[in-house]
């Protein structure tokens, strides 16, 4: 499919759209890299959250000799909070970090494409929904595409750039440039359920929870046989309790309706926990913190 050449614009101020929890790593990592960053969230306690997220990320990296005292207080100062959309208008580059709920991100793309001008790059930040179905929100969809970063901003390296039906040549080089530029590593992925690394990840920890369900072997089993026996730094159940079981169940539910392959089906144990409330350690219960797993 040809594409639609266009000019984008050099970048010195990044504009971010949610500050959560992914919001403040992507916001840490353009401000460390010298960028300014505008960061908007429309509640309030949300922004106070996300300075002090950040704050004590800086604060961590500091202790561990990654930076500089200066360094740290400099990349704090760069980042701007407010809630006002339109001062997005001085952005570069616009950022999309916001609930993993389709309708809010049109809502608020649509919003953004009308600030911005047309040589300002927009992307989204999206886990699993389709990138090419949240262009449509904005203007010259061609400037937009995905930039997929991954929890903890700060801590992992690689970001998919995922590249919609009409994203052009252009936004994708910029895009990695950008992405170098923060001194992570880029791939360039097909808009399509999961993208890459959640395409292989989904079907491998539906499987463990299956495999969990059917009782092979405990939680702490499962675990020591991936991580010795496999060579993974973290085995796949305490995973899940880290990056949070509603969390996986929501992203598999998304890429399942997307192309109804049955290895991104979430298993009924997945489900039944999530239910219950056992959606791992933000809730002190999960498959290996508070020993709940399977008794949902």
């Amino acid at each position: 499919m040809e594409r639609e050449k266009m000019v984008v614009k050099p970048i010195g101020t990044v504009g971010l759209l949610g500050f959560g929890v992914m919001g403040a790593g992507i916001a840490q990592v353009a401000s460390r890299a010298g960028y300014d960053v505008i960061a908007v969230d429309t509640d309030k306690s949300i922004l106070a959250a996300g300075e002090d997220r950040v704050r004590e990320s800086l604060v961590m990296a500091e202790l561990r000799g990654k930076l500089s005292d200066k360094e740290a207080e400099l990349a704090f100062l760069r980042i701007r909070p407010t809630t006002s959309i339109d001062t997005l208008s001085s952005a570069d580059i616009v950022v999309e970090a916001v609930a993993e709920v389709k309708e809010i991100k049109l809502e608020v793309l649509a919003t953004v494409g009308n600030v911005v001008s047309d040589d300002v790059v927009v992307v989204t930040n999206t886990s699993a929904l389709s990138v090419t179905e949240l262009a449509r929100a904005v203007p010259l969809p061609g400037r937009f595409g995905g930039l997929h970063f991954f929890n903890p901003v700060p801590a992992i390296r690689l970001v998919e750039i995922v590249r919609a039906l009409a994203t052009t040549d252009e936004t994708i080089d910029q895009l990695t440039k950008f992405v170098e530029s923060l001194g992570k590593v880029s791939i360039v992925v097909k808009d399509r359920p999961g993208f890459l690394v959640n395409r292989l990840l989904m079907p491998y920890l539906n499987d463990v929870i299956q495999a969990y369900d059917e009782k092979l072997a405990s939680a702490e089993d499962i675990d020591i046989a991936v991580e010795l026996g496999l060579g993974y730094p973290m085995g796949p159940l305490k995973l899940l309790d880290l990056i949070g079981l509603d969390v996986h169940e929501h992203a598999t539910c998304a890429a399942y309706e997307s192309c109804h392959d049955p290895s991104l089906a979430p298993p009924p144990l997945l489900q039944r926990m999530v239910e219950a409330g056992y959606i791992g350690n933000k809730a002190s219960h999960g498959f290996r913190v508070g020993q709940s797993g399977g008794e949902a």
